[in-house]
């Protein structure tokens, strides 16, 4: 269900992706992506989705754009006791919008980030270079109301980092083996989303990373974020 925001005066924005030996890179133009509007919220339509939505996720992208609208949401999570879910998304978010992921931190349930972004984080802010001990204090950092933050710092092949409540664990994930590789485009927001599809059932978090896992590995050996056939994965 989507309700978009339409701008008649600027075309929808474009993105091109450069692939190589599986590593991918992005040029993106936002265009009318980037005039999203805080009014677009005040509709009624808009209301009503995010009202009756439990979950919310925001990617770091939109705290360029209008942390205004981002606050309307995390505001009504936060009154109504839902969850609220960030992502870094890149470093030069947290190198050139710090006052941006300041605000919507404080409002976030859950945060993700890859271990660049986590690197950039911990440098901007003097958390040393352990990304256990960044993570743990990501997850003690301020928070509005009364649910622990859980912080998950993606590795690529190395360990998925997970940090709630002063305890770090850390999961390990399943090789891939090198000439199964496509494309590494995608792969975060497929690691999310299958972590998602789990904590929205209640699942534990050793469920919630496992799904993450799986959706990332599929996605790397697509070319593009492409699903050619229905899910198989069973928890």
């Amino acid at each position: 269900l989507v309700h978009y925001m339409k701008d008649e005066s600027t075309p929808t924005g474009t993105c091109a992706v450069l692939v190589k030996d599986g590593e991918r890179s992005l040029i993106a133009n936002l265009a009318a992506a980037n005039n999203f509007k805080p009014s677009h919220l005040e509709t009624d339509v808009s209301k009503a989705i995010y009202q009756a939505a439990k979950f919310y996720y925001i990617a770091g992208f939109f705290l360029t754009v209008s942390v205004e609208s981002l606050v309307i949401v995390a505001e009504h999570a936060l009154a109504n006791d839902k969850t609220f879910c960030l992502n870094l998304s890149a470093p030069f978010i947290i190198d050139f919008f710090g006052d941006q992921v300041a605000t919507a931190l404080e409002y976030a349930d859950f945060v993700f980030c890859n271990e660049s972004e986590a690197e950039s984080y911990a440098k901007k802010h003097n958390l040393g270079e352990d990304l256990k001990e960044v993570a743990l204090k990501i997850a003690a950092s301020p928070k509005k109301g009364k649910k622990p933050r859980t912080v998950i710092f993606t590795q690529g092949s190395s360990s998925t980092i997970v940090a709630c409540n002063g305890t770090v664990t850390e999961y390990a994930v399943e090789p891939l083996a090198k000439e199964k590789l496509v494309d590494t485009n995608g792969a975060g927001d497929a690691f999310v989303g299958g972590f998602l599809s789990e904590l929205v059932q209640a699942k534990d978090m050793e469920a919630c990373v496992t799904a993450g896992h799986w959706s990332a590995k599929y996605i790397i050996q697509q070319p593009g974020t492409t699903i050619d056939k229905a899910c198989t994965y069973k928890a």
